[in-house]
């Protein structure tokens, strides 16, 4: 059936004759009479009585008006639609992100994204790195944010701000009031570390290999709190992002013991699907991000 045919039908059907019906769609009222009756011809029925004022619909006519109004509203709405995802006024964007950028990082962009988008529904899911890129390639999130760049052809990564990795100890500890300590001394302490695929251990590991040093863990981890806390009564030392611990060194909870050779500054990076094109959503995320963290290349 030609959707063009069909919209001429419903609008003579609706203006009542012919001349109406050219009005409405702006166009000639011979053109509209010929398209009409190929259209007829086509369907195979007669779908108006032509009358000496105006047209009138026959019983098929009337039951493909019926149609024609439910098909348009729905292409109505499916403009509708489109046009609201454009200008964000509806949509969905979720989020991947390991737990340092979530906890500390994300929730500048989140407030200042939420503001011009009220109509998008957000979602973070807090996941480790290995997890974030694997949603993404099945398409289970949008956007990831991660502390390390997998080897995969397939995402795209982008440093989006820089972060520091600090040893914390709490302030009783007999490495808190050195002026600095060398990695090798730390073979002797007991390292607390989040578990295997986390962003932050990732990079600890490397920074040790590069070294040639290997620790074993002394506790295996998986939240940022319970390290932190499990530090700070005293058990053993830690490797964490300075952006999570702004506060329990403010309360004098944790101390930052120096490394010789530091700072230890890391790149932070936003992954997306290489041969994804961002939606209206995210690009406005996108342009959130950028703006809350400027120093991305520094």
């Amino acid at each position: 059936m030609n959707l063009n045919h069909l919209a001429i039908f419903r609008a003579v059907a609706r203006a009542g004759s012919v001349t109406g019906g050219a009005t409405q769609l702006g166009i000639s009222q011979s053109a509209v009479s010929r398209q009409l009756a190929e259209f007829e011809q086509r369907q195979g029925v007669q779908l108006f009585d032509r009358l000496p004022r105006g047209v009138r619909l026959t019983a098929p006519g009337r039951v493909l008006l019926d149609y024609a109004e439910r098909l348009f509203s729905v292409e109505a709405q499916a403009e509708q639609a489109l046009d609201d995802m454009r200008h964000r006024r509806q949509g969905r964007l979720a989020i991947g992100s390991s737990r340092t950028i979530a906890a500390y990082m994300l929730p500048r962009a989140l407030a200042a994204y939420r503001p011009e988008n009220p109509g998008v529904e957000l979602s973070l899911a807090v996941e480790n790195t290995d997890t974030i890129e694997r949603k993404l390639l099945d398409g289970e999130i949008d956007i990831g944010f991660a502390e390390g760049v997998a080897d995969d052809a397939a995402l795209d990564y982008t440093v989006f701000a820089h972060d520091e990795l600090v040893l914390i100890a709490a302030p009783g500890h007999r490495l808190a009031g050195r002026s600095d300590v060398a990695l090798e001394e730390l073979q002797g302490e007991d390292v607390l570390m989040h578990e295997t695929g986390s962003g932050t251990r990732a990079v600890t590991e490397q920074l040790l290999a590069d070294r040639r040093l290997q620790l074993h863990p002394a506790m295996t981890l998986a939240s940022t709190e319970a390290l932190k806390q499990t530090v700070a009564t005293g058990v053993g030392v830690a490797f964490l992002s300075a952006q999570a611990i702004h506060m329990e060194l403010a309360a004098g909870l944790l101390v930052r013991i120096r490394i010789r050779g530091g700072p230890f500054r890391r790149p932070l990076y936003r992954v997306l699907p290489r041969a994804s094109s961002a939606s209206p959503a995210l690009g406005a995320f996108l342009t959130a991000v950028d703006a809350c963290f400027p120093d991305a290349r520094g």
